[in-house]
């Protein structure tokens, strides 16, 4: 499998699917990147997955966003298929089926962010 540095997005995720811009937002840091969801409404906590961790199909019932600071995290979201870098994140409404697989031979270190009840 050929791994990718930037988001590769299957078209229908494209919506979803965000990456960190240094000429507005800056250097990316895991600092900068927790301050921008808490700033849309998002709790925010940090994960590191080692290389091969895999979750199963799954829902949540708040939305979320996956966040990449380091590694290569494949999602599959209703069937589409993303790969996620450093700097990019995903944005994973309430009750959508999706799996996460890390990809690659380093670790992902995940900011996964929760919207807050009263956003």
């Amino acid at each position: 499998m050929e791994l990718r540095t930037r988001c590769e997005v299957a078209r229908d995720l494209g919506d979803l699917v965000h990456h960190w811009d240094p000429a507005s937002d800056g250097e990316l840091s895991e600092r900068a990147l927790r301050r921008k969801l808490e700033a849309q409404g998002y709790s925010v906590s940090r994960y590191v997955y080692s290389p091969g961790t895999h979750f199963s199909e799954h829902t949540h019932g708040v939305d979320k966003i996956d966040a990449v600071l380091a590694g290569q995290f494949e999602l599959v979201v209703s069937g589409a298929r993303v790969v996620l870098g450093p700097g990019d994140w995903i944005a994973v409404p309430r009750g959508v089926r999706h799996t996460a697989t890390v990809i690659g031979d380093a670790p992902v270190v995940s900011l996964d962010a929760v919207k807050n009840q009263s956003s």
